[in-house]
């Protein structure tokens, strides 16, 4: 009543089902449950937004990765050449043990949902089933709570919580299976007496007619 703008004394108010509530903590973000349905996929954490104000699809969201990195050739769709690089004597090993040098790195702005952090991407040669690769540099960074099971990153945007959606038009993987839905884990008995497929869905190289770079 102390903040009320003034009125009349013979103007009755009325506040049915009003709160006052007054938040000084961070939100705090809660997970719900999945049903069978949401749960029973193997889909990596893509999303799709912005990089320098273009738009970028196929961002994949990695807790395993140490770095954020960007393939050579979405650097150069980007309109970025070898001078815009940062040297960086920085060797990368592969999931597969191999080694190789980065190009350079670069500080772009990065869009994810309705927030924008300068990140550093190391540029490399090979392509990868991702234009954009962000590691734990990026998630650290941006406060971002990132869920596979869910699919979608949950982030801290100040001290309220934004739900990225994930990108779901780009399935990297998926589990076909009579008996998939009777068990927790492809890697239980049923890796071991069933039939399993994980199909992996490449999206194929575009190359243009009279051009020897593929898009």
């Amino acid at each position: 009543m102390e903040f009320l703008a003034p009125f009349s004394d013979d103007e009755e108010i009325d506040f049915p089902n009003q709160i006052a509530q007054l938040a000084l903590d961070p939100m705090t973000a809660i997970f719900e449950k999945p049903s069978d349905d949401e749960r029973q996929h193997l889909k990596a954490l893509f999303v799709k937004d912005r990089v320098d104000g273009q738009s970028i699809f196929k961002i994949l969201i990695d807790g395993g990765a140490a770095i954020n990195i960007m393939p050579y050739a979405v650097y150069w769709k980007l309109d970025k050449g070898d001078q815009d690089l940062t040297k960086a004597d920085m060797m990368l090993k592969y999931f597969e043990g191999n080694v190789s040098p980065v190009k350079g790195a670069i500080c772009v702005e990065l869009t994810i949902g309705n927030k924008t952090l300068p990140t550093t991407f190391f540029v490399i040669r090979g392509k990868g089933a991702y234009n954009l690769l962000l590691g734990r540099d990026w998630i650290h960074a941006n406060w971002c709570i990132p869920s596979t099971m869910h699919q979608c990153p949950v982030q801290w945007v100040g001290d309220k919580i934004e739900i990225v959606p994930g990108d779901s038009s780009y399935v990297i993987a998926s589990a076909k299976s009579d008996t998939y839905k009777r068990t927790i884990c492809i890697s239980g008995e049923v890796w071991e007496k069933y039939l399993l497929k994980v199909a992996d869905y490449e999206i194929p190289p575009i190359q243009a007619v009279g051009s020897d770079k593929e898009f």
